[in-house]
């Protein structure tokens, strides 16, 4: 049972991935590089940090436009805006602009919030000119024709459908109606079907020409960048770029909040209880204290969390959904089993929320919260692209001068503020109560699948002449010539331990894997086994009890999870420390008798809700179709197998499957090898094994015949596709990279891959659609994805078998090879564009059993793959008549 944010960030792939409406993130993160200021003559603010962490750059154009500025009536106009970006600027056509991107790399994206609209790319710094370039073009104009609205509105369309599918989008907007009446806060930005189907494309261009100008915007660089340099070519390439004056803004007169509740169909596998309470704006003094009284809140030495080891819910937690300069909101959530009356544990729920605010809040977690905040600042620096984001969110959606401004409001904080906060704002007159309650699906039906009654052949996509400024750069393939520096070893009893030195920020970050799996290493009957022993590890250790525990790791800041998967961020001077909590959680977990007792009533409860759940139907239908009988990966976690499990059989399962000799440990951060090997070897060095190794690795299995099956979602309004198929190949086969330079061919670079240039672009099928290889020691398979309206599933997939068909007979062109390499290529030093991505990756190479320079050579052999071969080896694997589909929604039409 694992349960993630309950209010999950509602993210609306727009442009290249995703145009989200961007969660509430902190703008934190201390200055400790470089930082380089200018406002040009003609207003645009400029901000250039050094980050020597990757050889990559992160550009984003933040304009000071969004949700509030949009037409009465048109609410989405600003997200609409931020679309039609991609499909024409100055001197950058549609084409032109999705193949920039996807050869420098195709990590480029943008989003729509209340009062800002961000474009951002991630590039090798080599390439900053052209990133640079490209925004330019869309600050000189944006096309916003007729012709390309026409063609996007069906996209958008889609996306707003997609979203109507997200019950928590749905609460979301809702929310927001009933909390902010009468603002420009109570619609969402994301927009609506009928308001788009009356949008123009001139609509569009006068909203462009009001807000679109240098003056209303911020551009932020960060990466291994020089700064003069950068300065001086920001200067060249955005400086003649003339401003205009701004109309007004709209005001934000904010009543009072009308206590209400109300109720909401839903498709998740449990129900959620809502208390919505308007908090402070990021304007307000107030609103740093506000953010340590949610921290506090959601504390798991808190009473509201203190409802989950009760067994009064399945999760609980405090946090903010929506942030805004005038308001924000902060909700409390309890998750229950499918079919509870969530009126009782709502009702304790605001009890408890009431008591803080009449009694005040603990002052050693205010402690807490305020050092966690403070270090998590530290933590923001080791990712380049998250910095960016730092510091556009507090420039632009906040107003700051820095996201040290955040972090010293942070410190300043008390426990009378934080009392204070909590006595004005956790009213029950002040909040909104909500219930997300499931609502019964019906079983998966065999389908029809493909009706095959569109034949549609014509040729790849051409070849796309690139403006001037980037033609020369972006011709150039180059394997890049070093990876990433580690200390590799391996430890007496077995642990391999590898070690990254970076000194980006005084932090130090453990992540670890041991080798498992579940479906080979659970004993027969005990199905779910594994879930419980992963639900004990929070429950603290032999020598510290949950409480205990938990406030050990509050003292030095770190955040830790064990597990299968563990991890550790803490402040590398309190890394021994964080380490030795670890390794006793790991090693040493406490298992209590009553945990057990309310872990597994809890399972129970979950299980029997997520069986029925339009998700798990749809992964248990796409298994079964493309497994044989009998398969491991088939066993299935019941009410009736969790009801077996004993606190012994978990102890055993704990014993016989966390070993050392199974185990990879990534250290990466401020620390030596030598260091970070001492520290290791101090707390997990007396780890032993005991008996034979198990066996972790899945047999072959034989490619499958095609099927198809529809699972029913009464919430859903637009369908969700799969197509996929078991493939006779293992990552260790030459032909994986083959196929991976195919399936970039296809995909990976929005307009510019045939994909999504086919199905969206053109013909307008999907809102958006994925093609990727999965593929492990002994199995893989390729997929298709996608996202329309029921009567689109069969049109789409007729255009995908024929790309895929193509892909089987015909030679790529000469520019689809070099934009696949290019793609591939650059994505290599990408992946070390955070310290995350950097452990994340050595970690998984090590498990599967890769060298850790795999990508470089991998490099090496994408630079040398031609046409033949991918026609080839596309041929030999994708069939395409043995393809299962699997639709979740309505049935397709």
């Amino acid at each position: 049972m694992n349960f993630k944010r309950l209010l999950s960030p509602v993210c609306l792939p727009a442009c290249i991935m995703a145009a989200c409406l961007v969660p509430v993130v902190p703008a934190f993160a201390q200055t400790a590089h470089a930082v380089t200021r200018a406002t040009l003559p003609n207003g645009l603010q400029v901000v250039l940090i050094e980050n020597k962490l990757a050889p990559v750059a992160t550009v984003q154009m933040n304009f000071m436009v969004g949700g509030n500025e949009t037409p009465a009536g048109f609410p989405g106009m600003a997200h609409a805006q931020e679309h039609m970006a991609f499909r024409g600027c100055t001197g950058m056509s549609a084409d032109q602009t999705a193949a920039i991107y996807a050869l420098l790399g195709g990590q480029d994206n943008a989003d729509t919030q209340q009062n800002i609209t961000q474009y951002f790319t991630t590039v090798p710094v080599g390439d900053l000119d052209v990133a640079l370039e490209a925004q330019a073009a869309c600050l000189r104009g944006v096309e916003d024709s007729e012709q390309q609205w026409a063609q996007e509105k069906g996209a958008i369309e889609q996306e707003v459908a997609r979203d109507l599918s997200n019950p928590t989008y749905k609460f979301i907007d809702r929310l927001n109606a009933d909390m902010f009446v009468g603002t420009p806060y109570a619609h969402d930005p994301l927009g609506t079907k009928a308001s788009f189907d009356a949008t123009t494309g001139t609509m569009l261009h006068e909203f462009y020409q009001k807000w679109y100008t240098p003056g209303n915007a911020i551009l932020v660089v960060v990466g291994d960048i020089d700064a003069a340099a950068t300065m001086d070519k920001i200067k060249k390439i955005f400086g003649g770029i003339p401003n205009h004056p701004l109309p007004a803004r709209p005001a934000v007169d904010l009543k009072p909040v009308k206590s209400e509740s109300f109720t909401l169909d839903s498709n998740l596998p449990y129900v959620l209880g809502y208390i919505a309470y308007r908090f402070p704006g990021t304007d307000s003094p107030d609103y740093a204290a506000s953010q340590i009284l949610a921290d506090v809140l959601a504390s798991q030495r808190g009473d509201l969390y203190a409802m989950v080891p009760a067994g009064k819910a399945l999760a609980a937690e405090f946090g903010f959904a929506e942030s805004y300069r005038k308001a924000s909101v902060g909700y409390g959530v309890v998750a229950l089993p499918t079919g509870a009356d969530p009126a009782g544990a709502v009702k304790e729920m605001r009890q408890i929320l009431e008591n803080y605010a009449e009694k005040g809040v603990p002052e050693d977690l205010v402690a807490a919260a305020k050092r966690s905040e403070v270090a998590a600042a530290e933590f923001q620096r080791n990712s380049i692209p998250g910095l960016t984001d730092v510091w556009s969110s507090a420039l632009a959606a906040e107003g700051r001068t820095s996201p040290d401004q955040d972090v010293e409001a942070i410190k300043k904080v008390t426990l009378a503020d934080v009392n204070r906060v909590a006595k004005k704002y956790l009213l029950e007159n002040n909040s909104i109560t909500a219930v997300l309650k499931p609502v019964p699906t019906g079983k998966p039906v065999a389908s029809k699948g493909f009706g095959g009654q569109e034949k549609v052949t014509t040729a790849p996509t051409k070849p796309v002449t690139l403006p001037t400024w980037a033609a020369a750069a972006l011709a150039q393939l180059k394997v890049p010539a070093d990876y990433i520096t580690v200390s590799d070893t391996k430890l007496p009893n077995g642990i391999r331990l590898i070690v990254k030195t970076d000194h980006t920020s005084p932090t130090i970050s453990v992540i670890g894997s041991v080798k498992h799996n579940g479906d080979l290493q659970t004993p027969k009957n005990q199905e779910g086994v594994s879930s419980l022993l992963g639900d004990l590890f929070s429950y603290g250790t032999q020598t510290l009890d949950r409480l205990a525990f938990q406030k050990a790791l509050d003292d030095i800041a770190a955040n830790e999870s064990a597990g299968f998967s563990f991890s550790l961020q803490v402040l590398k001077d309190n890394f021994s420390r964080g380490v030795q909590l670890l390794a006793d959680n790991e090693l040493h977990p406490a298992l209590p008798a009553p945990a057990f007792a309310v872990v597994k009533r809890q399972n129970i409860q979950f299980v029997a809700g997520n069986l029925k759940s339009p998700g798990y139907r749809t992964s248990r239908a796409l298994d079964m179709a493309l497994l044989p009988v009998g398969d491991p990966v088939l066993r299935e976690t019941t009410p009736a197998s969790l009801a077996t499990v004993s606190l012994a059989d978990v102890k055993k399962y704990h014993a016989d499957t966390i070993r050392p000799d199974l185990t990879t440990i990534v250290v990466i951060g401020d620390v030596s090898p030598e260091a970070a090997k001492a520290v290791i070897e101090k707390w997990f060095g007396a780890w032993k094994a005991v008996g034979p190794k198990p066996n972790t690795t899945l047999a072959p299995v034989p490619v499958n015949k095609a099927s198809a099956v529809d699972v029913p979602d009464p919430e859903a309004v637009q369908d969700t596709v799969t197509l996929a198929e078991q493939l006779n190949i293992n990552r260790f086969d030459p032909d994986y990279y083959t196929l991976q330079v195919g399936d970039h061919v296809l995909g990976g670079g929005f307009y510019a891959t045939r994909l999504y240039h086919d199905l969206r672009q053109v013909a307008g099928y999907v809102y958006f659609v994925n093609a990727g290889l999965q593929a492990s020691k002994t199995r893989s398979s390729y997929a298709v994805n996608y996202g329309c309206d029921p009567g689109n599933v069969s049109k789409a997939r007729a255009l995908i078998e024929r790309d895929l068909e193509q892909m089987r007979t015909q030679d790529v062109s000469a520019a689809e090879l070099h934009q696949a390499k290019a793609l591939l290529l650059r994505q290599i030093p990408l992946s070390e564009s955070s310290e995350d991505a950097v452990a994340g990756g050595l970690l998984a190479r090590a498990q599967i059993g890769l060298p850790l320079d795999e990508p470089i050579i991998a490099a090496k052999r994408y630079f040398e793959i031609d046409a033949d071969q991918v026609k080839a080896a596309f041929a030999k694997h994708i069939r395409i008549n043995d393809f299962v589909q699997v639709v979740r929604g309505p049935a397709p039409k």
